[in-house]
């Protein structure tokens, strides 16, 4: 699907797929990669993931719903899900607004994620859910 702003046309779905092909995603992104961001929290620094985020309705399962598998920890808030044939982390809901999914840049067609430039972290060691005022 396209939409067409000004001049401009901005494909408004995008397909992420795993490294095997077996998990393969269909993303609803009208303004494009917004806000990519790495994160220190102890999965994170381990996965090495650029993110992006997007509503929960932005993101359906195209194939691949059977090979999914989710890994939670710490709180058990956050759902990391990942390909269980090649491990490629696709996706999770948010433990800082889980009305959102963050998703792997890396998994989107036609995406390099290293063509992003410099990428900001956020302190995940220090959970902004996990500080007090």
């Amino acid at each position: 699907m396209i939409k067409r702003v000004g001049n401009t046309n901005i494909e408004l779905k995008h397909k992420a797929i795993c490294h095997c092909g077996a998990v393969e995603l269909e993303l609803t992104l009208p303004n494009g990669i917004e806000n990519p961001r790495r994160c220190d929290c102890s999965i994170c620094r381990r996965k090495g993931a650029i993110v992006a985020s997007v509503k929960l309705d932005g993101i359906r399962v195209v194939k691949g719903q059977d090979v999914l598998k989710l890994y939670q920890f710490n709180t058990n808030t956050a759902k990391h899900f990942f390909c269980s044939h090649c491990g490629i982390y696709t996706h999770h809901q948010r433990r800082s607004n889980p009305s959102e999914y963050g998703f792997n840049i890396g998994c989107l067609d036609g995406v390099n994620p290293f063509d992003l430039g410099n990428v900001v972290t956020g302190d995940g060691v220090n959970h902004p859910i996990d500080r007090t005022a």
